[in-house]
């Protein structure tokens, strides 16, 4: 059993060459926000949560991206609405948010 019951990575990768990357579509804002909100949350999450940040995943394309273990489900967001659903179907109600998949 993991120590946490969801391990979340937000790609907040920079491209120095200034093609397409997660970091452009404010990735770290997104990650402390998701983060504070956990913490916020606290009891509400039935489970431990951990939120880190991750270097390129390469699949800048359909990014901002963000990966949850041990499901490996992969998500793109486009804004805050995106990451409350998040928070609340999955880490909190266990339920994967389709629309989100990539």
């Amino acid at each position: 059993m993991s120590y946490y019951r969801y391990h979340v990575f937000f790609c907040t990768n920079l491209r120095s060459d200034g093609s397409q990357c997660c970091q452009q579509c404010n990735a770290q804002e997104a990650r402390d926000y998701v983060k504070q909100r956990v913490k916020q949350l606290g009891p509400a999450i039935p489970d431990k949560v951990r939120i880190n940040t991750a270097g390129c995943m390469d699949r800048c394309s359909e990014g901002p991206v963000i990966v949850v273990y041990p499901e490996a489900t992969w998500y793109s967001y486009v804004d805050q609405t995106d990451l409350d659903e998040i928070i609340e179907q999955h880490l909190i109600n266990g339920r994967v948010v389709e629309r989100l998949c990539i």
